[in-house]
């Protein structure tokens, strides 16, 4: 009986740190993180990029780190399509 809760524990918290692990090997984009994309939009849930105008006063607040991943990001095309109307507008921002 406690080999058989041993084997089922250890089972468990091998897929518990499989999960995790193929979590953090696909990474999170730039373009993911609320905190730094809120400017960018007018609403809550983060679906009406603002005015050029505001969009780009967001833009040149940021790190030019940020941009650059911001804009790394958006070259892929995984991730550009889930965020196409930002990523044309911070590819018009960005050069």
């Amino acid at each position: 009986m406690n080999i058989k809760k041993l084997c089922m524990g250890a089972m468990a918290l091998s897929m518990i740190t499989g999960a995790a692990l193929a979590g953090t090997a696909t990474g999170t984009s730039a373009l993911d993180d609320p905190a730094k994309m809120s400017p960018f939009f007018s609403d809550a849930g983060m679906k009406t990029l603002r005015s050029e105008k505001d969009f780009k006063t967001a833009w040149t607040a940021m790190k030019p780190a940020e941009q650059k991943a911001v804009l790394k990001d958006c070259g892929d095309a995984t991730i550009n399509k889930s965020h196409a109307n930002f990523c044309a507008m911070a590819k018009k921002m960005g050069g």
